[in-house]
């Protein structure tokens, strides 16, 4: 189906442009949520109509600046650079460290298991174990230094990234300031 491909291949290139389809009645079965598209137009709308979901789809698509930073408990990554740091200090992370980051920072304190990592950070298409990501955490960790509180064992389950601090790495940091 070429506006399935055609919407796959606007996604994969990072493009901000919100996505339309423009359908004639009755000419397309079904869309599903992961095509990426963010409005259906009939063929035989007005312009009026176009105009308007045109403007509407422009107001949800978020900038690329404002996306492009994540902000949680001392941590600022910077999507666009590839980097991060902790309460300014810069880290050298490898790409799948940062991956990891950047998806536990994105969902602060929510709790994933280790397979739930291993589908977001390294892809459907990783055949390596488990212990991959305990691995990961334990170098991501040794990096943050003394904020490596930041990423939480929930043991017997997974990871979070801890939004609450422990006050003794907070008066560190204040003192640090």
């Amino acid at each position: 189906m070429a506006a399935k491909s055609l919407c796959q291949i606007m996604q994969t290139t990072g493009s901000q442009v919100p996505l339309l389809l423009v359908i004639t009645e009755g000419g397309l079965a079904a869309v599903s949520p992961g095509w990426g598209i963010d409005d259906v137009i009939l063929d035989t709308a007005g312009p009026a109509e176009v105009d308007a979901r045109i403007r509407l789809a422009a107001g949800r698509t978020p900038r690329a600046e404002e996306s492009a930073l994540i902000r949680a408990a001392g941590v600022v990554i910077d999507e666009a650079s590839y980097s991060a740091k902790v309460y300014g200090r810069p880290l050298d992370l490898t790409y799948k460290e940062f991956e990891l980051l950047r998806f536990l920072a994105a969902h602060p304190s929510r709790v994933f298991t280790r397979e739930q990592l291993l589908s977001e950070v390294w892809g459907y298409d990783y055949f390596g174990g488990t212990r991959t990501v305990d691995v990961h955490v334990r170098r991501l960790r040794a990096k943050l230094g003394d904020q490596e509180s930041l990423i939480g064992t929930v043991r017997n389950v997974g990871y979070r990234f801890n939004v609450q601090e422990p006050e003794a790495v907070r008066d560190q940091s204040v003192a640090r300031a």
